[in-house]
């Protein structure tokens, strides 16, 4: 809006005190400060709205207006509720700076001015917007994808002055806008956050925009999603809109506007899951084959055409590794082979993965309830140098657990199983029955989010899974309930005492130290451990039974 609308808005009652040939200049926002100083905060087109409360003798008046004619404000607007008639002083810098001069009745607030000055403003921006992502929207509808949803968030950083992230279901950043000043990248623990907020708000059944205070700013957060389905078949992969702002008081217009923002940018992700269709049908074609005990040559010429998609341009054959995971809905009313399987598509992009770029050369089948990945690994040079590490369960753990355990709220679980890296047909079948040792093991755990890999597979917890529960129940109780019951009368610690010595491998001194003991002490604690269960400590035997039934209980 132009400065001379200012005075044409009775109701604001404004009188111009100077600067009439000035009144052209263009508002982009209010300020309202009594800052000696005001620069900082300053970047220029602003209306500076101020009480004088900075003046405190002539010469003030020529020193603020030098600093809001260097900073580039549009005018100045100058209230007479604490000295009465606005001083000489400052009309006269105000006229050799150039920098319009309002005078504001006491009968008007500095927050008056300010609404209607936004208001108009953001209608205006909003207007020129909205047509703008229209035209956009008719483009990317009707031809080839136009530039991601970067372009889209770079329009609302432009024209509304919006910092905007696309984001995954765990805080990837899909996309990113920036402004003048900031750079478009989003803290990666932020982001994880914003999306575990953002799953939490949808679960609960909260209208969005979901508004969060976080690191000192607010953020909207406004769904990215599959309209007319069941939300729990799209809520774990679906992206969001994360706004650097507080839509809480937005109109209804600029709402309307940030809404046709996300239907835009689920046109680019509608695309993107297109182009996954090849990647699917490989995986589903190469899981059948594993499955059904085809000969590996067979299987070996389906990975050949595979190769090319998934790792274009690689003239060695890659090593694989099989990821399988599955979604779990109390009722079991949603099929969660579906789900899984757009989740893993989601979640084995991120950054870290296969390197610090994202990468989409996974390939997902499901079948049931179950989705299979199968990840491309580079191939190890024939020297076995730079031998490709291949994804980890603990770091896929990591990645997902918080944000995602969220979104499963309290009827959904999701467990994961890692395979070691393979470099052969022969060895897919093995990987496969691996990586679903692997996820039984992750679903005997306590959790919304589990993971294990393959590396736990030859130690004693891919046995502790498949001991019936009655028999368990009864080996710990038989153990651990006089110890427990000792505890409970006597606040005695012999549970923290028993794992404290075996994680120190029976050592009495570094024992003591954990648990900032006397040695005397621990050896009669000890002594109470043996005498209520009848075991002694200094076997083997006694102590194996001991850690098992710590990892059972």
């Amino acid at each position: 809006m132009r400065l001379r609308a200012l005075l044409d808005t009775h109701t604001l009652g404004l009188k111009l005190l100077g600067g009439e040939e000035e009144l052209d200049r263009t508002v982009r926002g209010v300020m309202t400060t009594d800052l000696r100083d005001p620069s900082r905060y300053l970047s220029g087109g602003e209306l500076v709205l101020t009480g004088l409360a900075w003046r405190r003798d002539p010469d003030d008046s020529e020193r603020f207006v030098r600093i809001l004619a260097g900073a580039g404000v549009a005018g100045l607007g100058a209230g007479e509720a604490e000295l009465g008639a606005i001083p000489d002083d400052l009309v006269q810098a105000c006229v050799r700076h150039r920098l319009p001069l309002f005078a504001v009745d006491e009968t008007v607030s500095f927050a008056s001015i300010t609404e209607y000055v936004v208001r108009q403003v953001s209608s205006e921006r909003a207007g020129d917007l909205a047509a703008v992502v229209d035209r956009h929207r008719r483009l990317m509808t009707s031809g080839p994808a136009g530039g991601g949803p970067e372009v889209v968030l770079d329009l609302l950083g432009s024209d509304l002055d919006l910092r905007a992230w696309v984001l995954s279901p765990t805080g990837r950043q899909i996309a990113g806008s920036s402004l003048a000043g900031a750079g478009p990248e989003l803290p990666a623990e932020l982001a994880a956050r914003l999306a575990g907020e953002h799953l939490a708000a949808a679960r609960a059944g909260r209208r969005g925009p979901h508004r969060i205070s976080l690191a000192g700013a607010t953020y909207s957060l406004f769904p990215i999603r599959h309209e007319g389905r069941d939300l729990r078949q799209t809520l774990l992969s679906d992206w969001l809109l994360a706004v650097e702002a507080d839509a809480g008081d937005w109109p209804e217009e600029r709402l309307d506007l940030l809404h046709g923002v996300t239907q835009l940018i689920a046109v680019e992700r509608d695309r993107r899951d297109a182009a996954r269709t090849v990647r699917r049908r490989l995986a589903q074609e190469v899981l059948e084959l594993v499955q059904t005990g085809a000969p590996p040559a067979e299987i070996a010429a389906r990975l050949r055409v595979a190769a090319p998609v998934l790792l274009p341009g690689l003239g060695a054959a890659p090593h694989w590794q099989i990821v399988v995971a599955r979604v779990e809905w109390e009722g079991g009313d949603v099929p969660g082979g579906p789900v899984a399987q757009s989740l893993l598509e989601e979640v084995l992009v991120d950054p870290g993965t296969f390197g610090p770029e994202p990468s989409d050369r996974i390939a997902v089948a499901h079948t049931g309830d179950e989705a299979v990945a199968l990840v491309p690994l580079p191939a190890v040079p024939e020297d076995g140098a730079g031998a490709a590490d291949g994804l980890h369960a603990g770091q896929l753990l990591r990645a997902i657990r918080e944000p995602l355990g969220r979104g499963l709220a309290d009827d959904g679980r999701l467990t994961v199983g890692v395979s070691a890296s393979v470099h052969s047909a022969e060895g897919l079948r093995g990987a496969l029955e691996e990586a679903r040792h692997a996820r039984r093991v992750a679903a005997a755990r306590p959790g919304r989010v589990c993971a294990a890999g393959h590396e736990e597979l030859a130690s004693h917890v891919l046995l502790l899974p498949f001991v019936p529960d009655d028999v368990r129940r009864a080996f710990t109780a038989r153990l651990l309930d006089p110890l427990r019951d000792y505890d409970r009368r006597h606040r005695a610690e012999l549970i923290p005492t028993l794992e404290a010595f075996l994680d120190c491998d029976g050592s009495w001194t570094r024992c003591a130290t954990r648990l900032h003991l006397h040695v005397n002490t621990l050896r009669y604690r000890v002594g109470r451990i043996e005498q209520l269960t009848g075991r002694d400590l200094s076997r083997l035997e006694d102590k194996l039974d001991f850690f098992l039934a710590l990892r059972m209980s």
